[in-house]
């Protein structure tokens, strides 16, 4: 069914109706939460009465009566607990929907994390930090899917992966349901674990019963002969029996209790985590798709003839059953009767034989799905952007309505912006603030959206993929004697180097060398633009300096003057942010210091 509803509708509406939902099984459960109480207390008076009379059987059996009805009330309560917690999610989900279409993205992870200095373009763009991309995109729930997405923005994807996303997430993006019971389903569970990672690793380590066959035999002859001398100690008095097992049992314990803890130590916090992956993978397993990104990620979670979300469903059953020895006095028990520790133990590392080694494939589908899906997401909120295309012609870029997605004005200024072939340098001049600078990013965070498989915010979109390179916001570092202007001279430095490689260079430089005189400044800015004309190398470099506009008459071939004016109409400056062919006729300085109060 076609639909004008826009996305802040769609999402306004299913807040209304996941919210009455919610409320719904708020009180269903509260509801039953006094069922519970009413059942405990029938079933301690009803057995009071029977036993004070002496009628033990009826006791007894309306204990046992009380305590199965108690536990089917106890399991459909925690159902509706689940299905509460799970439409608060989803009504919250909902929320930071528009509240993303708002443009109020100081309340999403910043992602600081992944921040780096050095990176070739990810400071300079507000790829992660406050008001950022990363804001803006990530959906991702668990700190794999946090990853995999940072790391799509890191860099580009090569160009069928770029086209396997873009299939992918134009597959997920109208699957809102099921996109949001994916973040939803993950939420349901703490991700304390920062580094799961390190956990599947140890599960590749050499098994602890791989020269132990006697322990092995033991498990299974100890604990019966355990039981079995109890049972004689307390319907024949033989304690030998069991005082033999128990204590056998003790000193096995205490011989290999490092070895013990460290099992424990290692899967202790994973279990809400390997929860967390269950669900989501089942959600997976279950999605129906012809998009073969999705298709091919799908068949990873076939193991042994079985789903992966069975596997780590039995992973944690048995993290579950290792944690039995967190209860002291349980512990003592289990593990001088039944073996507990080393039983499990064993079923870990046979778990460990059959599945650790598929456990990486597995992870990566949960973090590509969770990367995808937050993309799609980012697509669905944002119907009026475009898909891009990619182009065989080196170096060409072809926009049509450009934007900065992270400017959420109604009044958004776009332009159109073309240029093709290695070693071609855009020259942008223009007065201060007029919008150099927000060009430049506008053009390089369309083009890692672009490189990651999302849409970018433009009408058509054409692109040659390309290493993005920055040197924006250089600044001077005390801790290691740098000033700024050496700072800048290092930021170059990286990008000649990189464009020694075959890799294609996008490179997008602000006001190049301005820690220096104005004739250092021109001199060294046009050997640099000349230097890249004969590297693998294209891009786009903003300035002040008129002079260097002067280089497209020298080179008409290859170099092409761009600027953004204002216009000074009393004491307003007025900008339009439109790039226009040529020099900048117009500037400002002078005026904005009067403004400022400096007297000219």
């Amino acid at each position: 069914m076609v639909t004008d509803e826009t996305p802040v509708l769609k999402f306004e509406s299913r807040i209304a109706a996941f919210t009455q939902q919610q409320i719904r099984y708020t009180r269903k459960s509260r509801t039953i939460g006094w069922l519970r109480l009413a059942i405990f207390l029938g079933g301690v008076g009803g057995c009071y009465f029977f036993f004070d009379r002496g009628q033990n059987l009826a006791g007894f059996s309306m204990l046992i009566c009380f305590y199965i009805i108690f536990l089917i009330a106890l399991k459909y309560h925690t159902q509706l607990q689940y299905q509460q917690k799970h439409y608060t999610f989803l009504t919250n989900i909902n929320k930071e929907e528009v509240e993303r279409l708002k443009g109020n993205l100081h309340v999403f992870d910043p992602g600081n994390r992944y921040q780096n200095s050095q990176h070739l373009y990810t400071s300079d763009l507000d790829i992660f930090g406050r008001h950022s991309l990363y804001q803006l995109l990530n959906r991702a729930i668990t700190g794999i899917g946090q990853d995999k997405l940072a790391a799509w923005l890191q860099a580009p994807a090569p160009f069928q992966e770029i086209s396997s996303r873009q299939e992918a997430v134009a597959t997920l993006a109208p699957a809102i349901d099921w996109r949001q019971e994916l973040q939803a389903k993950a939420l349901h569970y703490k991700h304390t674990v920062t580094q799961p990672f390190q956990f599947f690793d140890w599960l590749n380590e050499p098994t602890f019963y791989k020269d132990k066959g006697w322990l092995k035999a033991l498990i299974f002859v100890l604990p019966p002969i355990t039981i079995a001398g109890l049972y004689l100690l307390f319907t024949a008095n033989w304690s030998y029996l069991a005082l033999a097992g128990m204590i056998s049992q003790y000193l096995l314990g205490y011989k290999y209790s490092l070895e013990r803890d460290t099992y424990y130590e290692k899967s202790s916090g994973m279990y809400e985590v390997l929860q967390s992956y269950r669900d989501i993978l089942k959600h997976i397993e279950n999605y129906p798709t012809k998009a073969a990104k999705i298709q091919k990620l799908q068949q990873q979670l076939q193991v042994d003839g079985q789903p992966a979300s069975r596997h780590i469903h039995s992973l944690t059953q048995i993290v579950e059953y290792l944690s039995a020895r967190m209860n002291v006095y349980v512990s003592l028990i289990l593990n001088t009767v039944l073996m507990w520790d080393f039983f499990w133990m064993w079923r870990l590392d046979q778990w460990k034989a059959r599945v650790s080694g598929n456990m990486q494939a597995i992870l990566e589908v949960v973090a590509e799905t969770e990367a995808l899906a937050s993309l799609a997401a980012f697509k669905y909120a944002n119907p009026s952007f475009t898909v891009p295309q990619i182009s065989s012609t080196p170096f060409e870029f072809v926009a049509q309505q450009l934007g900065h997605p992270l400017i959420f004005s109604s009044n958004l200024i776009k332009n159109n912006f073309r240029m093709a072939g290695k070693g071609h340098t855009g020259i942008i001049t223009g007065s201060n603030m007029s919008g150099k600078s927000t060009f430049l990013r506008t053009v390089g965070i369309n083009l890692v959206l672009a490189q990651a498989g999302a849409v970018v915010c433009a009408d058509n979109f054409l692109f040659y993929p390309m290493q993005v390179y920055t040197a924006m916001r250089t600044e001077d570092n005390l801790a290691e004697s740098t000033s700024s202007f050496y700072a800048e001279l290092k930021r170059l430095r990286m990008l000649l180097d990189l464009t020694i490689t075959d890799t294609p260079v996008f490179y997008l430089l602000d006001e190049i060398l301005k820690g220096t005189n104005s004739g250092d400044r021109h001199a060294g800015a046009k050997a640099l633009i000349l230097q890249l004309h004969k590297r693998n190398a294209s891009g786009l470099v903003s300035t002040h300096d008129l002079e260097l506009g002067a280089l497209e008459q020298e080179h008409p071939d290859f170099i092409q003057n761009y600027s953004f004016n204002s216009i000074i109409e009393g004491d307003k400056i007025i900008f339009d942010y439109k790039l226009h062919p040529g020099i900048c006729k117009s500037f400002n300085a002078s005026k904005l210091m009067q403004l400022m109060g400096i007297e000219m």
